[in-house]
């Protein structure tokens, strides 16, 4: 009886675990990294300052008319 677990075992260990690996290959293909180009539309800042900047000049010429 132990004779047999003895060859039973020599047999899993010999024909079945083997069986149960793997190997995988995984091929790594080189990434191509292209520019970006983004456009930003700053036309509304640069409006309000416009705006702001010109307010203060035309109320800084009505105080000298107005003198």
């Amino acid at each position: 009886m132990n004779r047999n677990r003895m060859i039973a075992a020599l047999f899993l260990i010999l024909y079945v675990f083997p069986g149960c690996q793997s190997t995988h290959q995984i091929d790594v293909k080189p990434v191509e990294i292209k520019p970006i180009h983004i456009t930003i539309d700053v036309n509304v800042r640069v409006e309000k300052a416009l705006d702001s900047y010109f307010d203060d000049l035309e109320a800084a010429e009505n105080k000298i008319k107005k003198e």
